[in-house]
């Protein structure tokens, strides 16, 4: 099993960490850690990207994945002399991951306005490093719902909220009411403990991903476009300002 660094502190930029797999193909290999500060991508949030070194020599990590209990590295080329037992440092590329950061607060607050003042359901969403893209049940949205929605989010970033999460038995969790905001409940029966995410006084969400401390360090989000997807499918558009 892998040492989640990420879930530790969301902040590791750079860690020491001993190889305890290895597969080569195609010219290209892959390593397992003991232990990553790299997200391997999930709940919308895209993996990791950076750098592991081994032997004085930095070599691209091209995407980090997850697979049962391990997060393996994917690496630009192939490194025959890296073996399991080496050791290696990794280090994130960390202007990527903190705007992921901030992105994946964002939607948290998107969806926490929405949710709170119109009652939506999310049907889906996604997200790149300073933008992204969530689905709600809308039967309407107007420009005007927009600009006031836009208005909300704002708010909410310069109310600093702070950030928590834990882990919770599956049980406890699910006690607590609309945790689970997507239209259908998406997390798979076999998990035992669920981990929560919450900006304190405005959303609380069984979440997987890194986010930042405080809202604030979000910086502004700007509603950019709103699309029709169906009857009751509204997509909404954003980007992060500074």
């Amino acid at each position: 099993m892998t040492e989640l660094l990420y879930y530790q502190d969301a902040y590791c930029q750079n860690f020491d960490a001993v190889v305890v797999a290895v597969e080569s193909q195609d010219g290209k290999t892959r390593v397992a850690l003991d232990r990553t500060a790299f997200y391997p991508g999930g709940g919308g949030q895209p993996h990791d990207q950076g750098e592991l070194t081994f032997d004085g020599t930095p070599y691209p990590v091209l995407k980090a994945g997850k697979e049962g209990g391990q997060i393996w590295h994917s690496l630009t080329q192939e490194v025959p002399t890296l073996t399991v037992g080496s050791r290696v440092q990794g280090q994130l590329d960390w202007a990527r991951r903190y705007a992921l950061m901030r992105t994946h607060t964002a939607m948290h607050i998107l969806c926490g306005v929405v949710w709170r003042d119109y009652g939506a359901s999310v049907t889906g969403g996604n997200m790149d490093p300073g933008s992204g893209r969530m689905d709600f049940e809308f039967a309407s949205l107007t420009r005007d719902m927009i600009s006031e929605i836009e208005a909300k989010c704002n708010a909410e970033v310069a109310a600093a909220h702070p950030v928590r999460d834990q882990s919770l038995p599956r049980a406890e969790a699910f006690q607590i009411p609309d945790l689970i905001r997507t239209k259908i409940n998406l997390l798979p029966e076999g998990i035992a403990e669920v981990r929560t995410v919450e900006l304190v006084g405005l959303d609380l969400q069984a979440d997987g991903g890194t986010h930042v401390r405080n809202s604030q360090e979000v910086g502004i989000i700007r509603v950019v476009d709103y699309k029709s997807k169906g009857a009751i499918n509204k997509r909404v558009y954003i980007e992060l300002g500074e």
